[in-house]
């Protein structure tokens, strides 16, 4: 499948429609260049998809579902998401953590706001976040950047926030005393995909509540997908060719262009380059490391979950694993190649602010907890499990399921190798050098070929600022007039 009408000789080709790809094509085409992309499934955005994939009428998030980096991304602050239809609900609550007795912990609007529901750690959370919230604009483009290539614009921020941020959470927490407010910062620094005794799991945790407190943690009306489509509509308007359902499989089969950008991990990016690297190029690429997996359970309710805290009714986002120890024991377990017992799980229930996910009435519910790399094992009675325990009568409620193994969304989408939904391990060295120890990490060793995917700087999630990167490489690289800055949209 082809659209954007015949296709003109392509001055960039990019392979891979994942929103990095798109951003990608979307900063090339503002410049002016003709742009090919290539996908090979049938359809487009890689993880930023929406299908039925229970019962008709269950519109369910394929990858990602809850969007705090897209509401905050200097790329898409000047793409216009929802005139191009893809509108961003923030719900009251950005995300909730439940603990055994109906209590819960609650991101919700401000750092005054959220510290007055911790009771005693109240003013240690103000002093902890209020000063890294306030920095927010400042300091964020350098976040999502590659880190080290420059002095950031604004150095104090940047201290501020990376003193914290390289920190363990297991250290970090020791300025919190109450169960809800420890608990709330494991879920937060969970998302790194790593031990809670990690360094920079800090870093993933206090990022996300500031974004949750800034920016919040929406969804997107219909589903994920309308990103996707905004980006397409985008480039196919300036002029691009988007070419579906053509998997490709060496270097050599794309048609001709002045550059090449690749939205796939260097695991990927090895096979396609075949005899071209040398055997120390590809030993680089190879030493690249992968982080766990995640098994995905996709639900159709017949009605909002039965929390116990009223907090979790009113978030698009529940973390669920209990108090810190418990939550850090899984994650740990993990990292040794174990299958916890009681998981750690994500779940977003987006039907709390978009009513359009589902039959009236109904619900639609994502959630997956972490595995070990590409495990086999179907986690669904343990992830069910975790909810019921917080929200009793849950079981009761489901109509229907869709589970992936890691193992299967793997073969779903490559760049999840594994099961690695963040297209690579979150570690120091990986932080600060992604996916190589090169000055730009977007250009690769083959004159004309780039990587724009998750596994190059500022990593997972849906900003596009991977592909953005990429294409101001390529720009600079051609000679050619680049973008505004970066920075325009937070002055």
């Amino acid at each position: 499948m082809t659209s954007g009408g015949r296709a003109k000789p392509a001055d960039a080709v990019v392979v891979g429609s994942g929103p990095n790809g798109l951003a990608a094509a979307v900063t090339l085409a503002r410049a002016g260049l003709a742009v090919h992309v290539i996908e090979g499934a049938d359809a487009l955005g890689g993880g930023c998809r929406t299908e039925e994939l229970t019962l008709p009428g269950f519109r369910h998030d394929v990858c990602s579902a809850v969007h705090p980096l897209a509401a905050a991304s200097p790329f898409f602050a000047g793409t216009g998401l929802a005139a191009s239809g893809a509108r961003l609900l923030t719900p009251q609550v950005a995300f909730a953590h439940p603990l055994d007795g109906g209590r819960a912990a609650a991101v919700a609007g401000s750092v005054d706001d959220t510290a007055r529901g911790l009771g005693p750690d109240g003013p240690a959370y103000r002093r902890l976040l209020g000063p890294l919230v306030r920095d927010v604009p400042l300091a964020l483009p350098a976040i999502l950047g590659p880190l080290l290539r420059s002095v950031p614009r604004h150095p104090a921020a940047m201290a501020r926030f990376g003193l914290e941020g390289l920190l363990p959470a297991s250290l970090l927490s020791r300025r919190l005393r109450g169960q809800e407010a420890r608990a709330m910062l494991a879920g937060a620094a969970a998302h790194a995909l790593l031990p809670l005794t990690a360094p920079l799991t800090s870093g993933f945790g206090l990022l996300l509540l500031m974004i949750a407190h800034w920016a919040g943690w929406p969804v997107v009306e219909g589903g994920s997908s309308r990103i996707t489509d905004a980006l397409a509509a985008e480039l196919v308007r300036r002029g691009g060719h988007i070419e579906t359902g053509r998997w490709v499989a060496t270097l050599d089969g794309l048609p001709p262009a002045r550059a090449v950008l690749l939205d796939v991990t260097p695991r990927q990016f090895v096979a396609l380059a075949g005899g071209r690297l040398s055997g120390r190029q590809r030993t680089a690429m190879q030493r690249f490391r992968y982080g766990p997996g995640v098994c995905k359970v996709d639900w159709a309710l017949g009605g909002p979950v039965p929390w116990e805290a009223a907090a979790c009714r009113e978030a698009g986002t529940v973390h669920l694993g209990g108090e810190f120890a418990e939550v850090a024991r899984s994650e740990s377990e993990v990292a040794a190649g174990r299958h916890p017992e009681r998981p750690f799980c994500l779940i977003a229930q987006p039907g709390v602010v978009d009513p359009s996910r589902a039959p009236e009435g109904k619900q639609t519910l994502w959630g997956y907890c972490h595995v070990p790399s590409g495990s086999t094992m179907d986690m669904a009675d343990r992830i069910e499990a975790q909810v019921e325990r917080f929200a009793p009568g849950f079981r009761d409620l489901i109509l229907a399921r869709r589970v992936r193994t890691a193992a299967e969304i793997e073969r779903h989408n490559p760049n999840c190798v594994g099961g690695d939904i963040s297209a690579g391990a979150g570690t120091v060295r990986q932080t600060f050098f992604r996916p190589t120890m090169r000055w730009n990490p977007y250009r690769t060793s083959l004159r004309g070929i780039y990587l724009c995917s998750a596994s190059t700087p500022p990593g997972a999630g849906v900003h596009g600022m991977c592909g953005d990167w990429a294409a101001r490489t390529v720009l600079a690289d051609l000679g050619l007039s680049r973008p505004g800055p970066l920075t325009a949209a937070w002055a």
